[in-house]
């Protein structure tokens, strides 16, 4: 059974935009669950279409890398070529319906093979050709942004274009018509199957039928089938006047996109503070579905709308380690380079009698909370979440459903494996931009991203070793010690002595000087004399 259906809910969205940022907040039963941000100097790149020319090929990784003119080259894996389906369609379920912010392109997780799946299970395709035989270096190529760059990786392309309508997808290269795996019922796929088949002119493509249009007509399906085929003959046509690399086509906007993909009968309300944000909204909705028009409200008030709901001091909290549970236990959130840990732990939340009760309690409440965290800071990739230990398998089990109940809401593809003898639910979730955290932060020049420091214990110990190593080389000219001004506390509380025996041990003078310039990790060793600045500077590598 389809658990959305079985767990119906209050959907509403806010949007807060204004020239500089665009902020658009999913609320289900009045709580956070989706923050999306979208700003001009960090747009969003996910679905558009380039024309690229092949960098180099490279058979031992079975990948190319293509010029899009990004500041990194984008990646192209042979799966992501256009290459022949085998198998049969009959229920293909295994489509990733494209939401506000990804297109309809089947991305792989990291760690999976890729491939489309049915009901779980690979879908059988023919085996993708080898790269060196279908890509040469020079060669031009269009291909599609699938994944955004993150971290030190360049985008992830593929050649298998989408182009996403509002009741359908369009795909150019493939040849079959398939329908969402939201839309579970058996017969109401065949029903849309044959409406789509019946509107799709011979040769012309593959069309996915999207969750919203479920209650579309035959002329709503053809009207909007030869919208996006004229869109992609004129994407075709560019490509005779550009020379690569080239942007070709530009996937719309978050707003836009956002409105397109999930308002639907299933949102009670979208509350804009921007006039001409909602202008654009009502007119968009006249033409594809005018009977939602009345549930877009325009918000005038003068508290900003994020405040009236609530919802800012979440988002300000957002990048901390810590997120408690109403119980009283609380989750510890680690986001490293190959993954991202969550542990839960009990707290304050001791329970009564029963210690397994107490345990199940907490682990529930983390599995709720874990599922919105990773939606909400838009995590992706390999998660591991460490549980408090159970003893029984069926509560162990009760907890793998209730994370699973929850993140079936997640737009985003996400599996979840079942917990392991050492407490531990492995996960992944699709990924196909940075979280909040690495886009909206940056590493901390003192630490490097690390989180921590020297102590001023180990600074001055440094600092002691370097004095003394100028000794050694034979160096008397006296010296100037820069420290910040926290370290030069510390001196001057904890080792009031130390200037003393140095200057014994060295045979010349030494002064000591705070200086708020200096990093907490740094010194500064200045010869006196000289005045020329002999530089030691230490940092968390």
């Amino acid at each position: 059974m389809d658990l959305r259906r079985r767990f119906p809910m209050k959907r509403e969205i806010l949007i807060n935009a204004n020239p500089r940022e665009t902020r658009v907040a999913i609320l289900e039963d009045e709580q956070l669950v989706e923050l999306l941000v979208d700003r001009p100097d960090a747009r969003r790149m996910v679905g558009d279409i380039y024309f690229g020319r092949v960098e180099a090929v490279l058979p031992g990784i079975q990948a190319a890398f293509v010029d899009i003119g990004t500041e990194k080259s984008a990646f192209l894996h042979a799966s992501d070529l256009v290459y022949p389906e085998d198998g049969d369609d009959e229920d293909d379920d295994g489509e990733a319906e494209p939401e506000a912010e990804e297109s309809a392109a089947d991305e792989p997780e990291e760690g999976e093979q890729p491939g489309p799946r049915r009901g779980g299970r690979r879908r059988q395709r023919a085996k993708a050709p080898a790269i060196q035989d279908v890509l040469k270096r020079g060669q031009d190529i269009i291909v599609q942004i699938s994944k955004e760059p993150i971290s030190t990786k360049g985008p992830r392309v593929t050649a298998q274009v989408s182009m996403a309508g509002r009741f359908l997808v369009f795909m150019p290269f493939a040849s079959r018509v398939g329908v969402s795996r939201k839309i579970g019922d058996r017969a109401e796929r065949g029903r849309l199957r044959e409406m789509v088949q019946s509107v799709l002119p011979p040769d012309s493509g593959g069309v996915i039928a999207r969750t919203v249009g479920e209650d579309a007509t035959k002329e709503t399906f053809k009207r909007e089938l030869d919208t996006l085929i004229g869109q992609w003959n004129r994407i075709k046509r560019k490509t005779h006047f550009v020379r690569a690399p080239a942007l070709i086509h530009r996937e719309t906007n978050l707003t836009r996109g956002l409105i397109r993909d999930l308002f639907s009968e299933k949102v009670e309300q979208v509350t804009v503070d921007s006039k001409q944000v909602f202008n654009e909204i009502i007119e968009y909705l006249k033409g594809v579905a005018p009977d939602l028009v009345d549930r877009v409200k325009l918000y005038e008030e003068q508290v900003p709308v994020f405040d009236k709901a609530g919802i800012e001091p979440e988002i300000r909290d957002l990048f901390k380690r810590r997120c408690d549970l109403p119980s009283g236990g609380y989750l510890i959130i680690e986001p490293t380079e190959a993954l991202v840990s969550v542990d839960v732990n009990s707290g304050r939340y001791t329970g009564k009698k029963d210690p397994e009760k107490t345990i199940l309690r907490t682990n529930l409440e983390g599995a709720r909370e874990v599922a919105r965290q990773i939606r909400l800071r838009d995590i992706g990739g390999i998660i591991v979440c460490d549980f408090i230990d159970m003893e029984t398998k069926a509560n162990r089990d009760r907890v793998l459903q209730e994370m699973r109940t929850h993140l079936s809401r997640d737009r985003a593809r996400t599996k979840a494996f079942a917990v392991s003898d050492l407490g531990l639910i492995e996960m992944t979730r699709q990924r196909v931009r940075q979280s909040h955290l690495q886009n909206m932060t940056e590493a901390c020049p003192t630490c490097a991203g690390t989180g921590r420091v020297f102590t001023a214990e180990t600074i001055i110990r440094r600092m002691e070793r370097s004095v003394r190593r100028m000794i050694v080389e034979g160096k008397r000219d006296p010296l100037i010690v820069k420290l910040h001004p926290d370290v030069a506390m510390y001196v001057l509380e904890q080792e009031r002595d130390l200037v003393k025996k140095l200057e014994k041990a060295a045979g010349f003078g030494l002064e000591f000087r705070d200086d708020p310039l200096l990093r907490p990790d740094e010194f500064k060793l200045v010869v006196k004399s000289a005045g020329r600045d002999v530089t030691q500077q230490y940092a968390v590598a």
